[in-house]
């Protein structure tokens, strides 16, 4: 036989970060069109009895291309056959399914398609390939766990006639070419992409495995799917969808680690499943973190440390290793790798001596079975994109939490997002950061924290949106402070660099690092508990351990979340004063756009990199709006159990809500100065600036009169013992600072003017539209039931009969009058098609 890696090469296996991977519990779509591949697999030599069985030596010729793993991989001619183990039968398997290649605008290399268990089961003569569900769970051998079962059962996702048994009869022999070749739902594109898309059918024609590579706990299939599609998002004129998909099967432990109930006051990525008992009344949602599987090699000094009768630290059995791409450029490798041993003082909390690592991948001569495909290994991939990103998925079991395997996607052009960040944050104050290239020095720094960043995620750490917080205006000014402690107490916040430390200040450090939470973080979720520890024993100290960091805002873990009405959990923001920190933040705006052509002048360049520098610091502005607005109808949420004092939610204060509303109608509503640099403009806008400023304005006011952060104002209204900030108020505020040329009988330039009707546009919106729902809303509200639309009909008439004292008056200029009149005109139309 001839074995061989198929086409010579491993390709890579690509997994998404900022997610979680869940046991899939979709059923297959349709029943028929899932069953398909039985009706051409085998169709001729089928196993029909033991005496029609074909001879191994038939159907795995000595052409047969073979790669012995998992499962053996056999090619022969353009068929492929799996060579599945008995022993391997009924096992519980991962199958992961993600876009390798696509076009543009249908996702990206390394996006998940779908996560599922799947079980390999022989039925007569057939081999079945079933969908296993951990939706439902319950004890084995209580009387329940059979109702569970009988609720659970595994629909099949295909069958494969036995073409033959192996030489010793261990094993049976399907081609699963179909597998990979028909329109199996769960192994391709979703049905809601299909419906986007129009898409029709799979074209089999234009559908091919490009290769399937096996290696001792995993399978790697790599194929080409074709659909014809009436609405493709890119090459529309093909009427047609290609995308290369990876589909990784991974043997899921048989010795399961101990599983760890998750805490929503503690930061980690989790599955969750619901319980059923005999006992309870009830069926419970248990949810488990996922982690990686960590035990020390010496059992007895590590359980010296954990009772507090040793300092000394013990490696693990099994260390958590990352080996950088052989692909990624040399200068960078160092940094990257940095990234990851900059997480072991983390583990050094929960007591263990080098449990993470970063290493060079062995050349071929070193190890020439080394294959960033093969779970065993976890990758830093360098992949030569203009995507300017990076992530830091994992792979886990669905059963227990415990991570398996790791590949870290990292795009070539991360650089130049982190160059953006680093320059618009920093410059003012930092001579380092004034460039459009920087020093490679530098620019690895920046890839090591973001390399960090990515780690922690593979650790099973999610974003801590309200790291941040726990630092003051102060400590970051304090060059000392910022030396010993970076600009947030964890790295997996989105504190990026410190924007608050002014030019005077002497802050040489403006990076964040592996912080105090990230080392309790892994106390917490990685400390290993003897086996005769009980559940309860864990979890209550575990629980005490939580309690005793309670109110220190160093421990706070915020989460992230799409509609952020708690300020205190907010990306890109700094400090527990965003009001303050954004003061800070726009005079160093000012300071960078008055050097902009300056620091980025470079002979011969064109004004490229001054457009791109500038874009940024508009957007940056945006931010510093986006930052103080959660503050007005803020609620904080600070989760607590019974065992702790105090409530979960409270509004934010009232005089912090009004003084965020001052800042707004200084900095975001006012018309722009410093910002509408003519002498940028000049260069690298031709007649689109005012346009510009209307939608960055007009945005921000959208958001502050948001009907769910109108309904919160109006919610602790109601429900506080305190005086706060109420919704009329706000409102008055509102118009009052948006119109305040009005009552002041003053002239409106375009840029108010362009507000004022974005304003009354609001006004309509809330006065004739109801909201739309999703996850990333936060509360809801019936718009037309609540006190909304009545708060508004009066803001509307208040400022109806301002405006006509003010056009009585007399005095305006020509612009202002007739915007005056239009306003009007169109307050009327509002009131009067409300009616």
């Amino acid at each position: 036989m001839n074995y061989r890696k198929f086409n010579g090469t491993t390709l890579t296996v690509l997994f998404l970060s900022l997610a979680f991977i869940f046991a899939g519990c979709k059923t297959a779509e349709n029943a028929a069109q899932a069953s398909k591949p039985s009706s051409t697999n085998g169709a001729k030599g089928g196993a029909g009895s033991d005496d029609e069985m074909k001879k191994y030596s038939d159907v795995i010729t000595d052409e047969a291309e073979t790669d012995e793993g998992l499962f053996n991989v056999h090619k022969v001619d353009d068929k492929y056959y799996y060579e599945i183990p008995d022993e391997h039968l009924d096992k519980e398997m991962l199958l992961v399914t993600r876009v390798a290649k696509t076009a543009d605008n249908i996702g990206y290399g390394g996006e998940k398609l779908n996560t599922q268990v799947i079980r390999w089961q022989k039925k007569d003569d057939k081999i079945l390939l079933r969908h296993v569900s951990f939706e439902n769970v319950a004890t084995e051998g209580e009387p329940i766990y059979e109702a569970v079962k009988n609720s659970n059962f595994e629909p099949i996702i295909s069958s494969f006639d036995i073409e033959a048994l192996n030489e010793d009869s261990t094993g049976s022999v399907v081609e699963i070419t179909s597998l990979f070749t028909s329109d199996i739902p769960s192994l391709g594109l979703q049905s809601s992409r299909r419906k986007t898309y129009q898409v029709r059918r799979l074209d089999g024609s234009r559908t091919y495995i490009e290769h399937i590579n096996s290696y001792p706990e995993n399978v790697e299939a790599r194929n080409v799917l074709t659909y014809d599609a009436g609405d493709p998002p890119s090459n529309s004129s093909t009427g047609t969808i290609s995308m290369e998909v990876n589909h990784s099967m991974i043997l899921l432990p048989a010795d399961k680690m101990r599983a760890r109930n998750y805490d929503q006051r503690v930061g980690f990525f989790s599955v969750q499943k619901t319980e059923y008992t005999d006992d309870a009344q009830k069926a419970r949602a248990i949810r488990h973190i996922t982690r990686w599987k960590l035990v020390p090699k010496d059992k007895e000094a590590y359980k010296a440390w954990l009772n507090g009768e040793s300092d000394e630290l013990v490696e693990p059995e099994n260390p958590i290793i990352y080996y950088a791409d052989p692909a990624t450029p040399e200068k960078w490798v160092k940094y990257l790798l940095q990234g990851v041993d900059d997480w072991q003082v983390a583990f050094e909390a929960a007591g263990f001596k080098n449990a993470i690592m970063g290493k060079v991948a062995p050349t071929p001569e070193e190890d020439p079975e080394f294959s960033p495909e093969d779970v065993r290994y976890s990758v830093i991939r360098y992949f030569a994109s203009p995507v300017q990103n990076a992530y830091g998925p994992h792979v886990h079991d669905p059963r227990t939490g415990q991570i398996l395997e790791s590949d870290i996607g990292w795009y070539h052009n991360v650089m130049n997002l982190l160059r953006n960040w680093f320059f618009i944050q920093t410059a003012a104050a930092n001579p380092e950061a004034r460039g459009v290239e920087f020093d490679d020095d530098i620019m690895g720094e920046l890839i090591r924290f973001v390399s960090a960043h990515e780690v922690g995620h593979t650790l099973g750490f999610p974003h801590n949106w309200g790291s941040s917080y726990a630092y003051t205006v102060e400590q970051l000014r304090d060059p000392e402070f910022t030396s010993n402690n970076g600009t947030a107490p964890s790295i997996m916040d989105y504190a990026r660099f410190n924007y608050v430390a002014q030019p005077g200040d002497g802050v040489t450090n403006f990076y964040p690092a592996v912080g105090p939470y990230d080392k309790w973080n892994a106390k917490w979720g990685y400390t290993w508990f003897p086996d005769d520890w009980s559940d309860e024993e864990i979890e209550e100290t575990l629980n005490e351990w939580v309690r005793e960091r309670a109110g220190d805002p160093i421990y706070f873990y915020g989460a992230q979340t799409g509609a952020k009405i708690d300020p205190r959990s907010q990306n890109e923001d700094l400090t527990n004063d965003a009001m303050e920190a954004g003061e800070l933040g726009l005079a160093n705006l000012q300071v960078i756009t008055d050097n902009l052509i300056e620091w980025t002048e470079r002979e011969g360049a064109n004004f490229e990199e001054l457009q791109e520098l500038y874009n940024n610091v508009i957007g940056q502005w945006n931010r510093y709006m986006g930052h103080v607005l959660s503050n007005v109808g803020g609620v904080y949420e600070t989760h607590k159990t019974y065992s702790q004092d105090g409530v979960v939610y409270e509004a934010v204060p009232e005089a912090t809500q009004r003084e965020a509303m001052a800042f707004l109608q200084k900095h975001a509503f006012s018309s722009p100065s410093w910002a509408f640099s003519k002498e940028i403009l000049d260069r690298v806008n031709q007649a689109t600036a005012v346009e510009s400023f209307r939608g960055a304005q007009a945005g921000v006011l959208g958001n502050l009169v948001d009907a769910r952060r109108i309904a919160r104002l109006i919610e602790y209204e109601r429900r506080s013992d305190e005086d706060t900030y109420t919704a009329f108020e706000m409102m008055d505020d509102v118009r009052n600072g948006i119109f305040s040329e009005v009552r002041a009988g003053e002239n409106i330039d375009v840029h108010r003017r362009a507000l004022q009707r974005a304003y009354v546009e609001e006004m309509k919106d809330l006065m004739t539209e109801e909201l739309q729902s999703g996850w990333w809303a936060g509360n809801s509200v019936n718009v037309s039931q609540s006190d909304i639309r009545a708060n508004v009909r009066n803001q509307l008439n208040i400022l109806n009969r301002d405006i006509n004292n003010a056009i009585r008056a007399g005095g305006l200029d020509r612009p202002t009058r007739t915007h005056l009149e239009d306003v009007q005109a169109r307050i009327q139309d509002i009131l009067e098609g409300d009616d």
